[in-house]
């Protein structure tokens, strides 16, 4: 008789254990699919980045000094900073920015094109009403009072 008790509680048991699983399941799906793939894309882009750096580059360190790469090597890259000609050299992972003060600023400034902000077409666009100004009724009180 206690064998069929503790027969029955452990399906029931198996059932809450079914829908826990499924919930840890969807949650490591939604951190992968929200946190973990797009950090790998971003550490992929920066190494392309990286690895395409050649001579006469501009670039920007991850501390801020600017200047015209000089020379590359495999874990490397040397940068001239001024028109005196000095030289430092950067691991590559330094390496923060690929370009001109100019592009990385409009690449800054310019807004992410995702699907929801795609162009709208002609039609789609409502151009705001602006009210015709009213002339005030107080100027006219003021000259009948007079």
């Amino acid at each position: 008789m206690v064998d069929i008790v503790y027969a029955s509680s452990g399906t029931a048991a198996s059932g809450g254990m079914g829908s826990t699983l499924i919930m840890i399941v969807l949650m490591i799906a939604i951190f992968y699919f929200l946190l973990i793939r797009p950090e790998n894309k971003r550490k992929k882009q920066a190494e392309e980045m990286r690895s395409s750096l050649k001579k006469g580059d501009w670039l920007t360190t991850i501390g801020g000094v600017y200047g015209r790469v000089v020379s590359v090597t495999d874990r490397t890259v040397v940068i001239e900073t001024s028109e005196d000609r000095v030289r430092l050299e950067f691991v590559k992972s330094a390496v923060g920015a690929v370009g001109t003060l100019d592009e990385q600023a409009a690449a800054a400034a310019a807004p992410r094109k995702n699907k929801k902000d795609a162009p709208k077409k002609a039609e789609d666009v409502v151009e705001p009403a602006i009210p015709a100004k009213q002339e005030e009724p107080a100027a006219e009180e003021k000259s009948d009072e007079e």
